[in-house]
């Protein structure tokens, strides 16, 4: 069944559509979708290397605009619809450590937690909750996913081939891995945070 999925996706990756769907997941995922673009985003790196480029830019500029929803969500929904967000991903205790953070290391904050897996959602939402300055915001936001988009791909552009054959060859290895990771970042936000 996962080699199927994993078929799936690669062959999606492919279609027509693909890029505007890559487009809309990583403009959500910054500000409220759960799931984050990487595996579409590396299924279409792998299919066509020669994309590597415009795809990091295309999701690094739709991440950045996504951010700027969901720093509009913690800048003026916060009583609404940014607690609804925060309570739906458990994220309350962590999401007050993480204003006050913010409080002394604004930029780095978000540059910094752009990388990680910790889910970018709760950065933009904090950001706008505690008025960080906007153009701060956004300058952070492109270096932190720029940097993450890009080197990503540059990663799957030079090992192109020979990822993908690990990644066939291994597909349950890398499968529990990555989702590991995105269970990781949901923990430490909830119990280190």
């Amino acid at each position: 069944m996962l080699h199927k999925l994993y078929y799936w996706i690669m062959s999606f990756a492919g279609h027509r559509h693909a890029l505007w769907v890559l487009t809309i997941v990583s403009f959500a995922e910054s500000s409220f979708f759960p799931l984050p673009p990487d595996p579409l985003y590396m299924a279409m790196i792998l299919g066509q290397r020669e994309k590597a480029w415009s795809l990091a830019t295309i999701c690094t500029l739709s991440s950045v605009i996504g951010g700027v929803l969901g720093y509009y969500i913690g800048y003026a929904l916060f009583e609404t619809v940014g607690l609804w967000i925060i309570k739906f991903f458990d994220f309350q205790e962590g999401f007050i450590q993480l204003k006050h953070s913010f409080q002394k290391w604004g930029f780095w904050i978000v540059a910094l937690k752009g990388l990680t897996p910790i889910p970018y959602k709760f950065v933009t939402i904090a950001s706008g909750a505690i008025e960080l300055k906007l153009i701060t915001f956004i300058i952070a936001s492109i270096v932190a996913r720029g940097f993450r988009f890009f080197s990503l791909a540059l990663l799957l552009w030079h090992f192109g081939p020979s990822i993908k054959d690990y990644i066939e060859k291994n597909l349950m290895l890398v499968t529990i891995g990555g989702i590991s990771v995105l269970i990781l970042g949901f923990l430490v936000v909830k119990y280190l945070w």
